[in-house]
């Protein structure tokens, strides 16, 4: 393969659980012989550290609002004439489609050109821009044999490769945390959205936990804005905490905890449960087509988490909280069926495949 043309564009969409896959999909890239670049939306631009901008292109699109149809149209259409210069100018031999809107109008644009594509899907419910792209797509990786959605037609096209992950998630070694299994250390984790929500919610559960005597410590992510609120709050209580907003070394904290809060989003639970921890997921009821619900339950069938669903914070949020801490072999055994599974194959994976498909075109 070294006289054929190895530039690879890997399109994602503008949320963390894109961003990190496709970032880690870069390293492994470029390690291996291939030139790779992202494209991604002003969303995803937080999520890039110095390293990786000048390996980053902005294209910015839409998702499809059917309040403001002539808008979304128009962005979208804006996104695809934006890509097709691009790649026009680029050459790629190939597209890795990393799912989300910010990633339809690059692949878009690539069958335009007659570029192959690969989509990848690491949700329980395949997402809509990989629903419009697959019938033109190479093939599909997907992180898990039962998702659902994809067309029976094009199940042919689906290869299972588990989950992209960072390098640093896929050889994380856990330290030894008997030492904490006698108290609750409890990070509470979020995108913006999800981290302003719990912060508004989760303090009065804590609250009512400590009242009752159970013995924690909270590790919380919240927006800027909330710090000093949160902060007192906590600390009228008698809380012990460490607030935080985004951070590139999320490892140190999970040593820290033995139990993690977090919506249900793929990429977010995917990294716990290679990780090892246990988690309490709370889905976003609003999330597309309520893909997050899929991805917890999966999770809670699988016992690899437990599932809460937002409405039942208030009680239900307690309850679950104040077993645990009566009872610390539930997480105990969280960790056993965590042990059952490893994404540590993947990029050895797709290696294989997006070799094959290097020769094939």
């Amino acid at each position: 393969m070294n006289n054929l043309n190895k530039d690879i564009i890997i399109a994602t969409g503008g949320t963390g659980g894109h961003i990190f896959p496709a970032v880690s999909l870069v390293e492994y890239f470029d390690k291996n012989g291939f030139n790779s670049i992202i494209t991604t939306d002003k969303r995803g631009l937080k999520f890039i550290d110095d390293k990786h901008a000048k390996k980053t292109i902005l294209i910015n699109s839409s998702s499809f609002n059917k309040k403001n149809i002539l808008v979304s149209f128009c962005k979208i259409t804006f996104a695809i004439f934006s890509s097709l210069l691009f790649l026009i100018k680029k050459k790629p031999k190939f597209i890795f489609g990393m799912g989300g809107y910010a990633s339809f109008p690059v692949c878009f644009a690539g069958m335009i050109l007659k570029i192959p594509f690969v989509i990848y899907e690491n949700n329980l419910l395949i997402g809509k821009a990989n629903r419009y792209l697959i019938p033109f797509a190479k093939k599909i990786f997907v992180s898990y044999k039962e998702i659902q959605g994809i067309n029976t037609k094009y199940e042919k096209k689906k290869i299972i490769i588990g989950n992209i992950l960072r390098e640093n998630i896929l050889n994380y070694s856990s330290i030894n945390k008997d030492e904490i299994l006698n108290k609750l250390n409890i990070l509470v984790l979020g995108g913006s959205q999800a981290a302003k929500v719990f912060a508004e919610k989760l303090p009065n559960v804590f609250i009512k936990c400590k009242k009752n005597n159970i013995n924690f410590k909270i590790y919380q992510q919240c927006l800027s804005e909330q710090v000093v609120d949160l902060q007192k709050k906590y600390d009228d209580n008698n809380i012990k905490c460490e607030l935080f907003n985004f951070t590139f070394d999320i490892i140190r904290y999970y040593n820290l905890v033995n139990l993690v809060i977090t919506r249900a989003g793929s990429s977010a639970l995917a990294e716990l449960l290679n990780c090892k921890i246990p988690i309490i997921s709370i889905p976003l009821a609003s999330s597309s087509e309520n893909h997050q619900f899929k991805n917890a339950q999966y999770f809670n069938e699988k016992g690899f988490g437990i599932m809460l669903e937002e409405k039942d914070i208030n009680n239900g949020l307690f309850n679950l909280l104040q077993s645990i801490h009566n009872d610390k072999s539930m997480l105990k055994s969280i960790e056993a069926n965590q042990k059952k599974h490893s994404d540590k194959n993947v990029f050895a994976i797709i290696k294989k495949e997006i070799t094959k498909l290097f020769y094939e075109n």
